[in-house]
């Protein structure tokens, strides 16, 4: 058993009122520091498993069945990330990561940026960028499919939470059909891909 570290971004119900606090120490989520990021709930745990995927799945799970409302919406740290982020999360300098990103140290073909902010600053995903050390530089020092995992979940779970926003405009709409850029046949369609990627998951 190793124990992983990880943060839960929850929505719904406070997570600091001491009656849901209570049920989530009562579901076993004893091993978590619930707290908040201006209006945004967190669980950070600290969780004895076999496996990353286990850690992560049954503290979702935990959450969910403990109180009503409350729901797992991403897990961090974060797939995207800088230049800075990725020195951080492999140990290297800042200087090191930039030479590795410009092919004048190591095999070249570092990924490709994700997305540029501003024009300046460039963000990559984080689970290519854990690819790529693993497979050109050998480097598992913060691998094992765990990027790659987390990437995976959380679009499920960004799949589900945009699910239910278009059931609940379907259900508000006056006229869904006519009004709406979608049917209730796709909203359906889409339930049934999230499904199976989170059977995915844990297969």
């Amino acid at each position: 058993m190793k124990t992983y570290n990880f943060t839960l971004i929850l929505n719904g119900p406070d997570v600091l009122d001491d009656e849901v606090l209570d049920a989530l120490c009562e579901a076993g989520c004893n091993d978590a520091i619930f707290g908040r990021r201006g209006s945004t709930h967190t669980a950070e745990f600290d969780r004895e498993a076999t496996s990353f995927s286990e850690a992560v799945l049954s503290a979702i799970y935990a959450i969910e069945r403990a109180v009503d409302g409350l729901c797992v919406v991403r897990v961090e740290p974060d797939d995207l990330v800088t230049a800075a982020v990725i020195a951080e999360r492999t140990g290297r300098t800042p200087e090191s990561v930039r030479l590795l990103i410009t092919g004048d140290r190591g095999p070249g073909k570092f990924p490709e940026p994700l997305a540029w902010v501003d024009g300046k600053t460039r963000l990559w995903q984080w689970s290519d960028v854990a690819r790529w050390l693993d497979e050109r530089l050998l480097d598992r020092a913060s691998l094992g499919g765990a990027p790659e995992f987390a990437s995976a979940l959380n679009g499920a779970l960004e799949a589900r939470r945009q699910i239910r926003i278009l059931s609940l405009m379907f259900d508000q709409a006056a006229k869904p059909d006519d009004d709406l850029a979608f049917t209730k046949q796709a909203v359906d369609e889409l339930s049934t891909l999230v499904r199976q990627a989170a059977d995915a998951l844990v297969a």
